[in-house]
């Protein structure tokens, strides 16, 4: 499997392929990339429908003149906790293009990305700045979109700093945030039901819309319990003590 950057014949058969509807997976195969890749690679370049091969070309190597500064290689920065710099760098971009595939702003998914890929699960803004090598006012408009979706919460330490956190129990929070949001469409969708007139078109539209976003929250609000109850609970929750057998 090749390494190293992509080609510009590559991103050219990544275009085609995006031309032609082709699954990331699938254009990762022909190029023998891995499949993350090609996905970072579109991301990062205007997504699917607005990837250019010529424009993603020059930002790559634009990039690479901002980080090599007089164009040698620097070698990254050493970690504290010895993990590998340029591994952890390319896996927190790679945890961020998913992200932005399930819809996050490319801001708004590097803070999350970095948020899970650091052991305290919690960094300040100036952190998140320093890591991210971003202006503390990209770092508030992320953070702010994430609190609001109960993605991440936010406390104060010792040092009376504002910490960015995330946990478990975050999902579940978000989950939980989503089928509430699927509830608004219902409500909706049913007030349309009564306006536009039972038995027409339009009313039998949205209370199939009504009925089917209902069915998903109620799904969403199960399975969000009940992972809750199964995966979020400490073994020393679930598990009593043995007691020793009694001396006969």
């Amino acid at each position: 499997m090749p390494g190293g950057r992509l080609t510009q014949q590559e991103r050219q058969q990544i275009a085609l392929g995006l031309g032609d509807g082709l699954a990331y997976a699938e254009i990762a195969r022909r190029l023998d990339r891995p499949t993350s890749t090609v996905t970072r690679e579109v991301m990062r370049n205007g997504g699917p429908t607005a990837y250019r091969p010529d424009l993603a070309h020059r930002a790559t190597e634009t990039r690479a003149r901002r980080r090599r500064p007089g164009g040698g290689d620097a070698p990254p920065a050493a970690r504290a906790d010895g993990r590998d710099a340029t591994a952890v760098r390319d896996y927190e971009e790679a945890f961020a293009t998913v992200f932005m595939q399930s819809g996050l702003p490319r801001m708004t998914a590097r803070v999350l990305a970095a948020l899970y890929a650091t052991d305290a699960g919690s960094l300040t803004a100036g952190e998140l700045g320093d890591r991210l090598q971003v202006s503390a006012g990209s770092i508030s408009k992320a953070v702010a979109f994430l609190e609001s979706q109960s993605l991440i919460r936010r406390e104060r330490d010792d040092r009376r700093r504002e910490r960015y956190i995330v946990d478990d129990e975050l999902w579940y929070q978000s989950m939980i945030a989503a089928a509430k949001a699927n509830e608004q469409m219902v409500e909706i969708a049913r007030q349309g039901v009564a306006v536009l007139g039972p038995g027409t078109p339009a009313a039998a539209r949205l209370e199939n819309v009504a009925r089917f976003m209902d069915f998903v929250s109620e799904g969403i609000v199960r399975a969000a319990e009940q992972a809750r109850e199964i995966l979020l609970t400490k073994p020393a929750d679930s598990v009593k003590p043995v007691r020793p057998a009694e001396e006969g």
